[in-house]
């Protein structure tokens, strides 16, 4: 933790919301300006907030060049790849050229300030390269994660419109080659965008056709610029750094449009007072550049801090030699000295499967906070991880539009408790309510569940709008709560009487069981604490009677407990008695059906609606990003049984 605090949290979150421009202004100091600002927020068109006005800086000099002058030789990337057995490490001087090199060889494949740049490739550090270098040059990039189908990512091609795409031969799963490039190669013929270029990383996974005039290879073209000095471009404040699809979009995609200098700044100073990251430390986020965090605390964050990122390439639970090693990711904490991780509540579910003595294997002297995010945090996940690491575990709740949190607790700031189950608090410059989800009237008592809104004007780094669809951005997001502009987080909450959010659930993934309104969280909540299980989905079924039931699926700590048919029923009868003494018999599900694993993506998402269209006998939609096919199978089996 950081020392005894200047200023407590509270009043620091307070200036936040009474003094903006002087709070930010100060917050922009945390990074280096090409041209000062004129204006510190523009909030003359609401929802619409402009930050740093007249300012020009750039993404990639603040992450790379800027601290060549100090910490040229200090590791700044960590590629550590356990699907190839590599592990390689880039210092910020040894980055600041590969990247020159990525943006020399995009230029000349005619990419230039404004244009976008897709980047669909697997965790390897050419991906960063491409990132990084889009920043330098001006271009937005879109990263769309690896292994998405050709439907899927042809939408994307159409509505981003790239005139480059940069990806690679191949990813790796489990030891299992994916190739990319069909996948690529159909997308393109699918959309109705055609890029000018395509630029391939060959790791020779899996076979290449090339397609002439067209595809080229990044070994060629960084050999030919091995020594470029490619100038950052300076980028106004308000220029796009890049655009983000998110997860989940039905229809057409929906891209999160950023910002250059309001996310630079959001970044600098979460990293300092979110995440207590300091300049030649390690910072590890087990994510995938996919996924907003990968963007945020992967590639920018750490570097723009000084630190040192690893990029992880495998399973939680796949060592260096190719074998089983469920402690890989303490071996890395304590090889690199890990003094910040960052990962997912899924992730530690899996890790709690794992030998507990892994934990006590490693020197984890270096961690000082484990971050989790991406879903909500069940207690008895948190308090496993907490007892076995010895070290708080922070959750932190956000989301693709926010760009970094908006609850949890700013360490950096003042030491703060953290409370099982709860993300934590308001992070400054968010002005969050829960307003009533019919009348939008404000809910002001501890405990009273309602929609979890921000008003404007948002923050740094919060998302300017939807790519090509302001009306869309106002629509979707502002106008969800009758008679108020707020920006709706589609999630239900609660906070208690010490301002500790709760998260319940999404608005869109509530139950309406014979005219009662329950949050499948919630229920989920009560079932994970049953001592004999791992992991719980809970979805709504269609009903005739009730409109909606309850449908809950759970993997046991001991699978073989769901083979005996008699303790199956006994395990299940005892979790129903649970839910009835935490929730009521309202809320008690249908079913609890055994599974051995739950349907999720690839970044470790549970895919409650396709197990809801299971179980009620319709297409379960695309999946391409789903990890184990067979986990719906598993669901659709149990179902007929």
């Amino acid at each position: 933790m950081s020392q005894a605090p200047a200023v407590s949290y509270a009043d620091f979150y307070r200036q936040s919301i009474d003094q903006p421009d002087a709070f930010w202004a100060e917050q922009a100091k945390l990074i280096d300006w090409f041209k000062p600002f004129d204006r510190v927020c523009n909030y003359d068109n609401p929802p619409f907030a402009r930050w740093f006005e007249g300012g020009k800086t750039n993404l990639c000099f603040n992450a790379v060049d800027r601290h060549l002058k100090d910490r040229a030789s200090q590791p700044a990337l960590i590629a550590v790849s356990t699907e190839t057995l590599t592990e390689k490490t880039y210092t910020f001087s040894e980055l600041h050229a590969e990247v020159m090199r990525m943006a020399a060889s995009l230029k000349s494949l005619g990419v230039q300030k404004g244009d976008r740049v897709l980047i669909y490739m697997p965790m390897i550090a050419e991906a960063a390269f491409a990132m990084l270098a889009c920043a330098r040059l001006g271009a937005i990039h879109c990263v769309v994660f690896g292994g998405f189908a050709s439907g899927s990512l042809a939408s994307r091609i159409e509505d981003a419109s790239p005139k480059v795409i940069v990806s690679a031969d191949a990813g790796s799963r489990g030891g299992k080659a994916i190739a990319y490039k069909p996948l690529l190669d159909e997308a393109i013929r699918l959309s109705a965008h055609k890029p000018d270029a395509v630029l391939l990383a060959d790791r020779g996974l899996a076979p290449m056709a090339l397609v002439a005039g067209r595809d080229h290879l990044w070994a060629d073209l960084r050999q030919q610029h091995l020594a470029a000095q490619v100038p950052c471009e300076a980028m106004d404040s308000t220029d796009i750094s890049y655009t983000i699809y998110t997860s989940g979009t039905t229809g057409k995609p929906k891209g999160v449009q950023r910002d250059t200098a309001g996310y630079t700044v959001a970044l600098a100073a979460s990293m300092k007072h979110i995440f207590d990251g300091r300049p030649g430390e390690t910072f590890f986020s087990t994510s995938d550049i996919g996924w907003v965090v990968g963007h945020s605390y992967i590639v920018y964050g750490p570097l723009i801090a000084g630190m040192a990122t690893i990029m992880y390439e495998g399973l939680p639970t796949q060592g260096m030699d190719g074998q089983p090693d469920g402690g890989i990711w303490w071996r890395l904490v304590e090889k690199y000295q890990v003094t910040g991780m960052f990962s997912a509540p899924t992730a530690v579910r899996v890790l709690k499967k794992q030998d507990p003595a892994l934990l006590k294997k490693y020197d984890l002297s270096s961690l000082r906070a484990l971050f989790l995010a991406g879903e909500p945090l069940d207690e008895p996940t948190a308090r496993w991880i907490s007892e076995g690491l010895n070290v708080p575990i922070i959750d932190n709740y956000w989301q693709t539009e926010t760009g970094w949190p908006l609850l949890t607790v700013a360490n950096g700031v003042e030491a703060t408790r953290s409370k099982f189950g709860s993300p934590g608090v308001p992070m400054y410059g968010y002005r969050v309510k829960l307003l009533h989800e019919n009348t939008g009237e404000e809910l002001t008592q501890p405990n009273e569940k309602g929609v979890v809104v921000v008003e404007g004007p948002t923050p740094p780094g919060f998302m300017q709008t939807i790519w090509k669809d302001d009306a869309r951005f106002v629509n979707t997001y502002w106008k969800s709560v009758p008679g108020k502009l707020v920006y709706s987080t589609f999630d239900w909450g609660i906070r208690d009487e010490d301002g500790y959010y709760f998260i319940l659930g999404r608005t869109d993934d509530v139950i309406n069981v014979a005219g009662h309104r329950l949050g499948t969280r919630e229920i989920e909540e009560s079932i994970s604490g049953h001592p004999q299980v791992a992991e719980v989905a809970v979805v709504g079924v269609a009903d005739n009677l009730k409109g909606q039931v309850a449908m809950a699926f759970a993997v046991l700590k001991d699978p073989a407990q769901a083979q005996d048919e008699v303790q199956a029923k006994k395990l299940e009868a005892e979790i129903m008695k649970r839910v009835d003494g935490d929730l009521g018999a309202v809320a008690r599900p249908a079913r609890v059906r055994f599974v051995t694993v739950l349907p999720k993506t690839r970044s470790g998402k549970l895919l409650r609606r396709a197990i809801q269209a299971v179980c009620e006998g319709r297409d379960a939609g695309d999946l391409t990003t789903m990890d184990d096919p067979a986990a719906l199978e598993q669901i659709r089996d149990r179902m007929a049984s």
